[in-house]
């Protein structure tokens, strides 16, 4: 049989056994699922459920004997009571919803207690934001201008503009709506990526168990089976990819007449798309060769599963310190696991929805990509001539470089 026929036929076989399982169509699947469940959702909520008009009242205690202006905030009114044994009785019979306790040393101490008859985390904003309000305005009339009160207590509505290097007005703005495409897809490119390396392993180490890489190699090569593999999971990606990016225009189209104004300012960064595909290749690649050393070297699933996480974690660090991400984009340790490659594709991707990435970064990102992923096809080649068949026993460190001194 040719080479090229039985690099099909691993090809094929691997291809279709990757695209049928359950998990890869779910994650294929979930962007556009998960869309149109939103969307309806949306729907549902936003024709049953109306913007509450319900007036509150909560009670509090003046015990500094200064606030007794302004106790209308919104649809909450605030009720003054004598003393704490009454408004607690209140509170009892349900004529208040809670009150709260403004001591005499308020002004040098700042604590306001607060009661309730239901645990909760932390007071609701639309309540704490009534007190606050109430409070302010209490402290400051008389002293200064309403007109001046009611601004201090609304706050400012801030508006960025981006500039360009020679002071005009840039064409890309920022804001969270240039988040939510790049967001999206980088967590996705995440799951994909972590796991096709848990497919790859376990393709490798079923054969392995089960004997079946003996019959394997007596009929291809190392290399045959190893470009096979990692041939078979790039092109199943890109169908996930191709899924993801024909799904996102249609959904945006149909979301449009009942989320208009958000979907509106939904924004995809320039060139987005070509860079998320080159990435997600780049990752892809890296994430199957290693595997399969890892697979090599490994006499067991469970094993090969625990050295894969090493490696396979790295590409979630962006979301798991998304809030230091989001407020300090360029920061050095971004820039690190941006060229980082486990950590790259994904990395890269929020970026370029937070903020520009000079091109010098993304340069680099993608050679050091390019260096480990042919650096991963010649040592997981190696290792996959030298351990794949061995079985019982993992090769320490220094058995695997001296094995490699010897070829």
């Amino acid at each position: 049989m040719k080479i090229r026929s039985k690099l099909f036929l691993i090809f094929k076989h691997e291809f279709l056994h990757t695209i049928k399982r359950v998990g890869f169509i779910i994650l294929a699947l979930s962007l556009p699922v998960l869309a149109l469940l939103g969307i309806a959702v949306y729907n549902i909520v936003s024709g049953t459920i109306q913007p509450s008009e319900e007036v509150s009242k909560i009670g509090y205690v003046d015990e500094s004997g200064d606030f007794s202006q302004n106790t209308t905030q919104g649809n909450i009114i605030l009720v003054s009571y004598e003393t704490q044994e009454s408004a607690t009785q209140a509170l009892v019979k349900k004529d208040i919803k809670e009150y709260f306790i403004i001591s005499q040393d308020f002004i040098s101490t700042g604590i306001i207690k607060r009661y309730v008859i239901q645990r909760e985390l932390a007071p609701p904003p639309v309540i704490a934001g009534a007190i606050d309000n109430f409070l302010s305005s209490n402290l400051l009339a008389d002293k200064i201008p309403e007109s001046t009160i009611a601004r201090i207590e609304s706050p400012p509505n801030i508006v960025t503009t981006t500039l360009t290097s020679t002071g005009d007005v840039a064409t890309q703005q920022g804001g969270y709506a240039n988040l939510i495409i790049p967001g999206i897809f980088g967590m996705l490119l995440a799951l994909s990526l972590m796991l096709n390396s848990s497919y790859v392993l376990e393709s490798l180490g079923e054969e392995k168990e089960n004997r079946l890489m003996e019959i394997l190699l007596s009929s291809v090569s190392t290399r045959q089976l190893l470009v096979g593999k990692v041939l078979s999971r790039k092109i199943a990606g890109l169908i996930q990819v191709i899924v993801w990016i024909i799904s996102i225009p249609l959904l945006l189209r149909l979301a449009s007449p009942t989320i208009g104004d958000f979907i509106s300012s939904i924004k995809i960064p320039p060139g987005f798309l070509v860079l998320g595909i080159v990435y997600f290749i780049l990752g892809y690649l890296l994430f199957s060769v290693l595997s399969v050393a890892v697979a090599a070297i490994s006499p067991t699933i469970r094993e090969a599963n625990a050295l894969a996480s090493i490696y396979a974690l790295f590409v979630f660090v962006p979301f798991w310190f998304l809030s230091l991400l989001m407020y300090f984009p360029n920061n050095p340790i971004w820039v690190i696991f941006s060229i980082f490659p486990f950590s790259a594709p994904t990395t890269v991707m929020i970026r370029i929805g937070i903020t520009g990435v000079p091109v010098w970064q993304m340069v680099v990102s993608i050679i050091v990509l390019l260096s480990c992923i042919i650096g991963g096809l010649f040592l997981a080649a190696k290792l996959l001539r030298t351990y794949i068949l061995m079985y019982g026993k993992k090769p320490n460190i220094k058995e695997i470089i001296r094995n490699f001194k010897s070829m």
